[in-house]
């Protein structure tokens, strides 16, 4: 099965890429082939001009202090039986940075940054709500001062009020410490709070890529198009687009159709996109690229 594939993009130092698509499409499976937690098959993955689909795995070590990753799940990222500090300072002990009291003294700064009191580093993690912990999974990720953190999904399991602090943390945390973001998510209104950069995946391709401005104003893609119309809009009054509405399932990875996949929801589809894939188009407006992967523009 291959649950990306042909997969190419670029990020600037401190840009934010947002990554969108519904479940199964292959986001997560992306975030952590580019970390090397999932070894691909085939492709490069350059970090700073360094191919780290190559390095050993005492050369990968060294580099993954440049590269962080947030998770989804924050209760399960964190190990129930350690106490907050040694979560946060774990990462400075395997890659042997400072002693017991500067670790302490970092851990201490780092709960500072993402709003939490120092003396939750005696604390477990059952004691924290969701919120909370997800403060501390971002800490974990930052004591390194990485280049690039992934975000997988790191606000869809929390309140909507809770969301909103998360990201403004983020959002804050990469002014100050130079961060650049791929952000992995579902959620279309959180992403054009947050990212620069727009890529929109459908069963393993991305499909379209643009800045966010582009992409909420005009999108190209008929699976882009589908998405923008089920954003709900809180004033009646508003009236949008008609609402896309896509029949049927994302079909099976492990035998994906011919063609264009999107081919078998489409609502545009056309005889030769049952047969023919795809090629990448590339529109430039107001300097800006806008790729599309769709033959409406052949």
């Amino acid at each position: 099965m291959h649950a990306v594939d042909d997969v190419s993009f670029s990020l600037r130092k401190g840009e934010t890429l947002g990554i969108v698509g519904e479940s199964g499409c292959g986001k997560s499976t992306l975030a952590r082939v580019l970390l090397r937690l999932i070894q691909p098959t085939s492709g490069k993955i350059y970090l700073d001009g360094v191919d780290l689909s190559t390095l050993t795995p005492r050369n990968l070590r060294a580099k993954r202090k440049e590269m962080q990753m947030v998770f989804q799940d924050a209760y399960a990222s964190l190990d129930s039986r350690q106490k907050i500090g040694n979560i946060i300072a774990e990462p400075l002990v395997v890659h042997r940075i400072g002693n017991r009291k500067t670790r302490r003294e970092r851990v201490a700064k780092l709960l500072n940054m993402v709003g939490l009191e120092p003396d939750a580093a005696n604390r477990y993690p059952h004691e924290f709500s969701g919120g909370q912990r997800q403060r501390i999974g971002i800490a974990r990720a930052i004591s390194l001062e990485p280049k690039l953190v992934v975000a997988d999904e790191p606000v869809s399991a929390l309140d909507v009020s809770i969301q909103s602090q998360v990201l403004n943390l983020l959002v804050d945390l990469r002014q100050q410490l130079d961060l650049s973001y791929i952000f992995i998510s579902h959620d279309l209104a959180v992403v054009e709070h947050i990212c620069d950069t727009i890529a929109v995946m459908y069963l393993g391709e991305i499909v379209e890529m643009t800045d966010g401005q582009t992409l909420f104003a005009a999108p190209k893609h008929p699976y882009t198009q589908a998405l923008m119309s089920a954003i709900p809009r809180p004033d009646p009054k508003r009236r949008g687009n008609p609402r896309i509405v896509l029949q049927g399932d994302i079909p099976n990875p492990e035998n994906p159709p011919s063609g264009c996949r999107f081919h078998t929801r489409c609502p545009k589809v056309m005889a030769h996109c049952k047969t023919q894939k795809p090629e990448q188009h590339v529109f430039e407006q107001s300097g800006t690229p806008h790729l599309v992967r769709c033959h409406l523009y052949d």
